[in-house]
């Protein structure tokens, strides 16, 4: 009884981030589409080795995207906004759909591109509570279906030429359509199922005839609490697309206990659960599991880098290879391309934290050996029970477990997490010591991370460049940055952030129970990749952080200057958390050594801080009973983070890329004087929550698009600074760009912030006039 075996996908990056490189490189012009598809096919072509020669039963394959998988989805139904729909030639046309055409469609087209006023790009939001993001799809009235990109056909063809056993991955047609947004007022997306299904029945109809007899068909909102329109909407696509090759029905990242018995009358050949994010959902899926299905356990996880106990495993699984035999499969939790690559890059950890890894190759010789294990092979359980020496021994370890740093945590009162004044108050003292004008303009943070400023941190790093001769040098990056601010005419600068790689890695580099790595880089989106730190102990502040640049950034004009900080909870959401403590717990110890930093900052005289916290809302759970415990963690965390500020002091907090209508209440709770969003992508649309719930504090909605390259125009800042005016009180509102400023360039940013400014002053004298 052969345990078959399989991931749910594969990173797509390379091991050296070979797919962030050529894209930059053909955005630049400096490759051609020949060349930038042929990297994408080596890659590939590795991955499937990899899987192969690891011996999963299946390679997967339509797991490869050139942006994001449900923007690829987007192309292979042929479902494009009109404006990106664009031949060069006057007109648009369904026949031009491609690269160029997907590009367009997340990164925007500038007048140049599109012979046009410029196209502005999809929306963008993160995948369910990841850091991953997906270009949004935008549904209207007239839209139509049709198979019209034919790149998951021409990789199953790719694969099948090498040799492997393929297995595609589809996201399913609900969630595709519920991961989206309407255009059209009163118009409910719901209703396209039926064209959708059509093209869907094209596409598994091509993948059969191609061989293909088994396709993972991802539904990931399954985990979520959906409408009753959406669940009882399965019946009919199901019976709508069954019968050309089997279907292997994918759900991840919370548990499906509460709609099993609609997911159980499906027809369809099996069901994958991610048994590491709800694994008391097994025996309630085995009661009701039909005869004929596969269950498909994921029980390795695709979302963080711990090595799994297999041992624990084996002991959980047995009694169900026995109830199952071959129809138990054993998979990944969800996709790999949440997880680094490959921990053998890894060539300066001790081994002892070594062997607490997994990373992606790692994780898929998981599945192999545990698959083995449970068919009884005698070597291959002895592997399992030595693999998980370390992870269990890991437990008991004493410099994981801080008891100083447990005993503050018990110390938590609520008192801990109250301001001394309530906001009415503190502005008042903000506003005679700050002394802004009506639309303060700011910025978010960070200024471009240029060729010079990588290779400064690198050589200092490398041990090539002295600690004092890489101080002055930052320094002098910070006087650039101030200097231009001020002959922009900024009202609050920041230092620009130039020390920094990552405004979460900077922060576990300096955080004592943290540990970053070389190379383990995970895909945000496009070419944009994080390297998440990992959180191995308990975590504590030993000194200062923040405090030395930006004093001298503030000795360098007579402007205010922003301390900035990477909040408690996003600190968490953006690195690998510890599996052996709440995520609550850590948070805690992160608010408290953030805490001791915003009292040395503002005791050295700077008088904003500001305390970001952009994945807020990512880190809510998928189920809505959950959201109101998480949600009060988190506002406390930051609370105690923020709350040594004297009434004086100015706390900001940054947000992006969120839907606040259902966090609005926690979103003010957090009671930060300023706060910073994305809007611009949205024209706005995202104030309508501040404006419905009459947001207290002041708001700097985000007047640009950061992640285009195009130059927004005055007029346009205008316009968008006017709609928000109508939102919220003008004497309210700030003016600063949607994020950071680190990925684009200085021609671009220093273009971009001019507009901006003359922006605010020409309606200062507006505003100021009626």
């Amino acid at each position: 009884m052969t345990t078959t075996t399989h991931i749910l996908g594969y990173p797509r990056i390379g091991e050296q981030r070979e797919l962030k490189f050529a894209l930059e490189k053909y955005w630049r012009g400096e490759i051609d589409q020949a060349q930038l598809q042929g990297l994408g096919s080596d890659l590939r072509t590795q991955n499937w080795a990899l899987q192969k020669e690891a011996g999963l039963e299946f390679v997967t394959a339509g797991d490869f995207a050139w942006y994001d998988h449900v923007l690829t989805t987007s192309l292979l139904l042929g479902h494009v906004p009109e404006r990106h729909r664009w031949t060069g030639k006057g007109e648009v046309g369904q026949s031009e759909l491609g690269l160029d055409t997907l590009f367009n469609v997340a990164r925007g087209q500038s007048q140049n591109q599109c012979d046009c006023h410029g196209n502005a790009a999809s929306d963008m939001t993160k995948w369910f509570n990841t850091n991953y993001h997906y270009i949004v799809p935008e549904f209207s009235a007239g839209d139509h279906f049709q198979v019209s990109w034919p790149q998951l056909f021409d990789e199953i063809d790719q694969a099948l030429k090498l040799g492997h056993q393929v297995k595609p991955v589809l996201l399913g047609p609900l969630s595709y359509l519920y991961l989206g947004k309407e255009i059209e007022e009163g118009f409910d997306r719901l209703s396209l199922l039926p064209r959708v299904l059509v093209a869907y029945q094209e596409v598994l109809a091509k993948l059969a005839a191609q061989g293909v007899t088994w396709v993972q068909i991802d539904e990931p909102i399954l985990a979520l609490e959906l409408e009753s329109p959406w669940l009882e909407s399965f019946t009919t696509a199901y019976q709508s697309i069954q019968g050309e090759v089997k279907l292997l029905l994918t759900t991840y990242f919370d548990s499906v206990s509460h709609v099993i018995n609609k997911i159980v009358t499906l027809p369809i050949d099996g069901l994958h659960v991610d048994l590491t994010a709800a694994s008391d959902q097994l025996d309630e899926v085995l009661n009701v599991l039909p005869d004929h299905w596969v269950l498909s356990a994921g029980v390795i996880n695709g979302r963080n880098v711990w090595r799994a106990n297999l041992s624990e495993w084996i002991d959980r699984l047995k009694p169900v290879k026995q109830q199952l035999g071959e129809r138990l499969w054993i998979a990944s939790s969800c996709s790999l391309l949440h997880s680094p690559v490959n921990l053998e890059a890894e060539t300066k950890l001790t081994p002892e934290v070594k062997s607490w890894f997994a990373f992606a190759k790692q994780k898929v010789a998981e599945v192999v050996l545990l698959g083995k294990a449970l068919d009884g092979d005698h070597a291959a359980i002895l592997a399992c029970d030595t693999y998980s020496q370390p992870i269990i021994a890991r437990e008991s370890a004493q410099h994981v477990n801080k008891p100083h740093v447990q005993a503050r945590v018990q110390q938590i009162t609520p008192e801990l997490s109250q301001r001394s004044t309530p906001y009415q108050e503190r502005s008042h003292h903000q506003s005679e010591v700050l002394n802004l004008p009506l639309l303060p303009t700011t910025t978010i943070g960070s200024f471009p991370q240029t060729a010079e400023i990588r290779a400064l941190r690198s050589a200092f790093r490398q041990g090539k460049l002295a600690k004092t001769d890489y101080v002055e040098a930052i320094q002098r990056q910070i006087l650039d940055a101030v200097q231009r601010q001020e002959a922009l005419g900024l009202d609050v600068l920041v230092h620009g952030e130039p020390e920094r790689n990552d405004m979460v890695e900077y922060f576990a580099e300096n955080l004592s129970g943290f540990q970053t790595t070389q190379f383990g880089w995970v895909q945000s989106y496009g070419s944009r990749c994080v390297k998440p730190a990992i959180v191995v102990a308990d975590i504590e502040r030993k000194q200062p952080i923040t405090v030395e640049w930006s004093t001298y950034a503030q000795s360098l004009t007579k402007k205010q200057m922003k301390g900035m900080l990477t909040g408690p909870v996003t600190i968490l959401c953006w690195t690998f958390p510890r599996e052996d403590i709440t995520r609550k717990t850590i948070t805690q110890q992160l608010a408290l050594a953030l805490r001791d930093e915003v009292s040395d900052l503002q005791d050295a005289g700077i008088n904003i801080i500001q305390i970001d916290e952009p994945a807020i809302r990512e880190g809510l759970p998928l189920k809505l009973q959950d959201h109101q415990d998480y949600l009060n963690w988190a506002v406390e965390a930051f609370r105690i983070a923020a709350s040594s500020a004297k009434p004086e002091t100015q706390i900001h907090t940054h947000m992006c890329y969120s839907e606040f209508n259902e966090i609005i209440e926690s979103v003010a709770a957090m009671d930060a004087d300023v706060i910073t969003i994305e809007t611009s992508r949205s024209n706005m649309e995202l104030l309508k929550a501040f404006e419905e719930f009459n947001y207290p504090n002041e708001i700097g909605p985000g007047v640009y698009d950061i992640h285009s390259p195009n130059i927004p125009a005055q007029h346009w800042i205008e316009n968008l600074i006017r709609t928000a005016a109508t939102k919220i009180p003008v004497e309210r509102l700030w003016v600063n760009p949607d994020c950071g400023l680190k990925t684009r360039n200085w021609a671009e940013v220093e273009a971009s912030l001019t507009n901006m400014v003359l922006a605010a002053k020409a309606l200062r004298q507006e505003f100021t006039a009626e």
